[in-house]
């Protein structure tokens, strides 16, 4: 695919601010965070990728219990798939 071809790419978290808080510390510009709806769920912020490409990314505190895909099945990455 051409750099920056893709559009509305996205991305969940447990936490917002941290995940905002760790890409400007690594120098990305992410759009301030804003609360569309105070249920989880409803808190956005987005970034563009070094290849131009743009992310949606929100907050779903449940994910912090409950991933998708538990540490245990997440193959050769393990726990470190975060990093």
């Amino acid at each position: 695919m051409t750099p920056g071809s893709m559009h509305g790419l996205q991305l969940v978290v447990a936490d917002a601010e941290a995940a905002q808080r760790q890409l400007l510390d690594r120098g990305v510009e992410a759009s301030e965070i804003t609360v569309f709806d105070e249920r989880d769920g409803g808190t956005f912020f987005g970034f563009t990728d070094p290849d131009g490409n743009s992310w949606a990314v929100q907050q779903l505190r449940a994910r912090g219990d409950r991933p998708l895909i538990p540490v245990e099945a997440r193959g050769r990455f393990g726990a470190d798939a975060s990093d």
